[in-house]
């Protein structure tokens, strides 16, 4: 091989890598930042339609979620929960198993902690009162999912169905269990007794953020880390690619499949707990944030990655509470945000379909 050769080969290589990333890169850009841009349009022509200034209420959004100082330490605050959640959902959707009744899973395990730490914070130090309700959260949560696990596991019941309805049942006992069993005898509104503010999980420096957002960060990457990077991870991936491979290779599909509801169910259990013991201090009768079903497109839209979704649930919290700031100024409805998260899950789904459908065709 002459010099010159030698030469011209690396400088090759790197050219056709560099052709790889910037391909790489303009697919991203394609699959991902087009369509929440054009989202974001129609979501703007909706908000004209309904007489409002669209770029006055992005700027509402911005400035209270994310360019406030106030604003962004309660963007963070309520990221705990739902990282929680992601992490919840991304165990189970990689594993192929629908865990539906994160909502009923939430709840009672908000109960639970928000009955069990009042009466446990006089008795016991405090630290030690915060390790036993995440605990006894985790526990409910993932009891919670028992039946959906077993009959998913040895009767092949569609989880669909039977988890949605044990959310069903789990928001709807949380109010019993409220308004009867836990009911504070103190207040004039069916609530638990409230925990004091200084008993609750600690704040992060001198700021009002929730340490329950170090809780939800490690939960997400450690979620990921498991899934690509262990033995275990990678049986659950096979379970969920393929159920019949995954018995012929000689899985224990029937226990994995328990595993999964039930690692899902702690995790987000343990984000019950989080919003109750890091923010709210109680949980009032009928009250249902519904944060579950709102993580479920945060979720896909990452493609089921952990460090995706942190990105997805922080530009989801800034729109969550600059909305409810923008919904304030403006009258637009506080639910708006989950229109625009509709918009862009719908146009991320219609180019990932065409995309297929080219890809396909060059194979072709």
């Amino acid at each position: 091989m002459s010099v010159e050769t030698a030469e011209t080969a690396p400088r090759g290589a790197d050219g056709g890598r560099r052709g790889e990333r910037s391909a790489a890169l303009t697919r991203i850009l394609l699959l991902s930042v087009a369509p929440i841009l054009a989202a974001l349009v129609i979501a703007g022509a909706i908000l004209l339609a309904l007489g409002v200034d669209p770029l006055a209420y992005y700027g509402f959004v911005l400035e209270r979620g994310l360019f406030n100082g106030l604003g962004l330490q309660q963007t963070l605050t309520r990221m705990a929960p739902l990282l929680l959640l992601a992490a919840s959902l991304i165990v189970a959707f990689r594993a192929g198993i629908w865990n539906l009744g994160i909502d009923g899973q939430f709840l009672l395990a908000a109960v639970a902690a928000g009955a069990l730490a009042p009466a446990l914070i006089g008795t016991l130090p405090g630290w030690l009162t915060l390790v036993l309700c995440f605990v006894v959260a985790g526990v409910v949560g993932a009891l919670w999912s028992v039946v959906p696990a077993l009959l998913r596991a040895y009767q092949g019941v569609n989880e669909i169905i039977t988890t949605l309805m044990m959310t069903f049942l789990g928001v709807s006992f949380a109010n019993v269990l409220v308004k009867l069993l836990f009911l504070d005898p103190g207040t004039t509104v069916p609530q638990t007794r409230t925990l004091p503010v200084a008993d609750r999980l600690p704040r992060l420096l001198d700021t009002t953020v929730s340490s329950g957002l170090l809780i939800g960060l490690v939960a997400v990457i450690a979620v990921h880390l498991m899934m690509t990077k262990t033995a275990f991870g990678l049986k659950l991936r096979v379970v969920g690619a393929n159920p019949r491979a995954a018995v012929h290779a000689g899985l224990p599909v029937a226990k994995l499949t328990v595993a999964v509801f039930a690692i899902s169910a702690a995790l987000a259990g343990l984000a019950g707990a989080v919003e109750i013991l890091g923010v709210h201090g109680n949980v009032r009768a009928d009250w249902n944030p519904a944060y579950g079903l709102a993580v479920v497109p945060l979720v896909f839209l990452a493609r089921l990655n952990g460090f995706a979704a942190i990105a997805y649930v922080f530009a989801f919290s800034v729109l969550s509470i600059g909305g409810e700031s923008a919904a304030r100024r403006l009258g637009v409805p506080h639910f708006f945000t989950l229109v625009l998260m509709a918009i862009i899950l719908i146009l991320l789904a219609v180019v990932e379909y065409v995309d297929h459908k080219r890809r396909a065709a060059g194979k072709a």
